[in-house]
């Protein structure tokens, strides 16, 4: 992964951070691409635009303040860019960049009409008012304006940013385009446009892919010990839906600590008490653990549904779980794949995993560009059957190349993107 041309002019060589993940994970995966496309694999290094904005607002002591906003399109052969936008102290442009890419495979994975991006601005928002929060969203979305778009690049939802942010966002968009335009960002709210089902969807998709994981494994589900970090809405989600298919859920991880109950945590009890008191510490039937004994936990189905790097080379060997399921973004480092690939841990890899959020918006904007609007339970049933039928495709290109999950998941999804240029050509 040494080669400079992989590197941006605008990235430190020694500062690469998450886009240097990804591209070792291109490059592991390069050699399994069909030879015809392999000529094509260094676009895949390559983000297509990536635009960095400065974001000031007037706080509401009358100061102002700046921010540094990212909004990265990494691919758009196979379609308009998609990928979510989030608020956080510790975004960074490589950060985005990386997202991106990681977006640009997962919609190919699942095979919807989407290329890859994402977007960011670098501010904790707990720390503004709701008026501040909302003059933020409304001068980034500013900034990033003529980026995006319905047939161009449409943001949504990511870590800190919720429906409210996509309703202030779709409302200044609007504006200024001076008309109303629904199809502008997905994950809205439903009076605005929003799908039913997508606050669960992304913690459905990791049920699902589990599910589908477990059944080829010979784990049965019911009576399955689940342990879960990150409890924001895919954790939380992917743990009630455990919860409900008859699996214990053993322990769970977030921010603010880590919890266990060996015999099965109540998730809608632990869900209420954090909301109450904004932390997991002190949840009813849990027991404090310490934050590196979470990983070592018995358990056979391990959820990462928080942030990137979580799993290292440092706490990789202490995974006992037999299924590893990606819910969050880049999760697992790649030394620590190695790990978890020595020690027979199956590894459900982020771009399959956490695609049910994607899918979900897939379906919002087909559906504000119709203005026709379909059931929750129609649009459950869509999106288990693409879920599953995603996860069989990997688990075949992975039985038929002898290589584990996140390999074939990039194959899959890389040789749909390099075929989409292919024919496509160059222009001019």
């Amino acid at each position: 992964m040494n080669n400079v041309s992989h590197i941006p002019s605008y990235l430190s060589a020694e500062h690469l951070g998450p886009w240097e993940t990804y591209l070792i994970q291109i490059d592991r995966v390069e050699p399994h691409l069909a030879a015809e496309l392999r000529p094509l694999a260094p676009i895949l290094t390559r983000p297509k635009r990536a635009l960095i904005v400065d974001v000031p607002i007037r706080l509401d002591n009358g100061e102002m303040a700046h921010f540094e906003g990212y909004r990265v399109q990494h691919n758009l052969a196979r379609g308009p860019g998609k990928g979510g936008i989030r608020y956080h102290p510790d975004v960074t442009l490589s950060e985005v960049m990386a997202l991106s890419a990681w977006m640009t495979v997962k919609n190919a994975v699942v095979n919807v009409p989407f290329g890859g991006a994402k977007g960011g601005v670098r501010v904790d928002p707990k720390l503004l008012s709701m008026p501040e929060l909302e003059r933020l969203t409304r001068r980034y979305a500013s900034e990033i304006n003529f980026l995006i778009g319905q047939d161009k690049d449409i943001p949504a939802p990511d870590i800190n940013t919720n429906e409210q942010v996509m309703a202030w966002i779709m409302d200044t968009f609007s504006m200024n385009e001076g008309k109303t335009a629904m199809g502008v960002v997905t994950g809205k709210p439903i009076s605005l446009g929003g799908s039913l089902g997508r606050k669960d969807a992304t913690g459905r998709g990791v049920f699902v892919a589990t599910v589908e994981a477990a059944r080829r494994l010979g784990i049965e589900i019911e009576g399955a010990r689940v342990a879960v970090q990150g409890f924001g809405n895919v954790g939380e989600a992917s743990a009630r839906l455990f919860a409900n298919a008859g699996a214990k859920v053993v322990a769970v991880q977030d921010e603010s600590g880590s919890i266990a109950n060996p015999a099965g945590l109540d998730v809608r009890a632990v869900k209420a008490f954090r909301q109450q008191n904004g932390t997991l510490i002190g949840a009813p039937g849990a027991e404090t653990i310490d934050r590196d004994a979470f990983w070592r936990t018995d358990a056979d189905i391990l959820i990462a549904a928080a942030l990137e790097n979580q799993i290292t080379a440092s706490n990789a060997g202490g995974i006992k779980a037999r299924i590893l399921t990606e819910g969050a973004n880049g999760p697992t480092t790649p030394e620590a794949d190695l790990i978890l690939k020595e020690n027979g841990v199956t590894v459900i890899p982020d771009v399959l995993a956490n695609a049910g959020g994607v899918t979900v918006s897939y379906f919002e904007w087909v559906q504000d560009i119709s203005a026709f609007f379909w059931t929750e339970e129609e649009i459950n049933a869509r999106l288990d059957r693409i879920m599953r039928e995603a996860f069989a495709a990997v688990w075949e290109a992975a039985q038929t190349k002898g290589v584990v999950l996140r390999t074939a998941a990039f194959v899959l999804g890389c040789e749909r993107v390099l075929m989409a240029h292919k024919v496509r050509g160059l222009y001019p």
